[in-house]
């Protein structure tokens, strides 16, 4: 088959639509005909070198994907050739076929096609983890989501007006109206103002009871103050650094919590407790409309650089696919 690998670590250019051995099917996995797969910001790291595959997960790029079932593990079941999928994977997804876990596979939502279905999996996971688990948030709540125009920033918006909360979203101004399009109350452009002062302002100095950021130490100290009472800020990715001092007395003051989670190298039987939840919660408001995908970009995998090259240029909206 072919998949796309990565030379060396390096620009767009290192990636390469290969040859490369089929992969084997364990029995509590399904083999997935990938019709098509997501591309996210973890990809980009992973090509740089700074982001490798958890052990025993394939070595291409490539975390979530849509196609149908060939294959079907001696002790899987609950699935059948020939069922119509996307997946949550470890890797591998810029691929034409890859084997997953089959606790990690979804049914494609009732009204999605099978190739937007691709763009599901990662954000659904990220944000039912993160916004609903973890955080909590619930109706009349004010949701605030750091690049609301991202994949994960749009179905976060979309998951927040599901629910009855009240989302609110930083971005550039070019993706305001799709966002108030989506559901958020207002949009932020934080390349012109402080967020802080604007979600003070828009909710008369209450704050955002969740946070949903993806820039981590770079925005942290201003994230505390722009929390309300009893405020819960997730942080889900390392933007604007890593390493950074706040004071606590300011977390302490709101009774606010933190909470820094990952998704990839999650162990196995978390994931699976994940997508369990995606499906019995987050998948009815799919197949019902009140969440959409929003795709911006589909691509041919052959041309995976290029799709890097705008997700590294921040331009677009919501998720870009690559189809085999």
């Amino acid at each position: 088959m072919r998949a796309v690998t990565i030379r060396e670590s390096g620009g767009p250019d290192v990636l390469e639509w290969s040859e490369v051995p089929e992969p084997a099917v364990a029995g509590d996995e399904v083999l997935i005909e990938v019709a098509a797969a997501g591309v996210n910001r973890a990809d980009v790291q992973q090509r740089k070198g700074f982001y490798p595959p958890p052990p025993g997960a394939p070595e291409y790029p490539g975390l979530e994907c849509s196609g149908t079932v060939a294959a079907v593990g001696v002790d899987v079941t609950g699935w059948s050739v020939g069922d119509r999928v996307c997946a949550l994977l470890p890797g591998g997804g810029y691929a034409e076929r890859v084997a997953v876990d089959a606790r990690s596979v979804l049914p494609v939502p009732d009204g999605v096609s099978l190739v937007d279905a691709a763009g599901l999996p990662e954000v659904a996971c990220t944000v039912w983890s993160n916004v609903g688990m973890v955080a909590r948030l619930s109706a009349g709540e004010v949701l605030l989501v750091h690049g609301g125009g991202s994949g994960i920033g749009t179905f976060a918006v979309q998951f927040a007006r599901a629910i009855g909360a009240v989302p609110y979203a930083t971005a550039r101004a070019a993706k305001h109206d799709t966002l108030r399009e989506l559901g958020v109350e207002a949009a932020f452009d934080y390349t012109a103002t402080d967020f802080v002062d604007e979600i003070m302002s828009a909710t008369d100095g209450h704050g955002a009871d969740v946070i949903l950021d993806h820039m981590g130490a770079g925005y942290l100290p201003r994230n505390v103050q722009a929390l309300a009472r009893n405020g819960r800020l997730a942080v889900i990715g390392f933007q604007g650094g890593y390493v950074t001092e706040v004071d606590l007395r300011l977390l302490m003051a709101r009774c606010a919590s933190m909470s820094v989670t990952g998704l990839r190298a999650r162990p196995a039987a978390e994931k699976a407790a994940i997508v369990s939840g995606v499906r019995k919660t987050v998948w009815p408001m799919v197949a019902d409309g009140r969440i959409r995908p929003v795709v911006y970009r589909r691509l041919p995998m052959a041309d995976a650089g290029e799709a890097h090259r705008l997700m590294e240029s921040n331009e677009h909206i919501g998720k870009i696919l690559l189809t085999p």
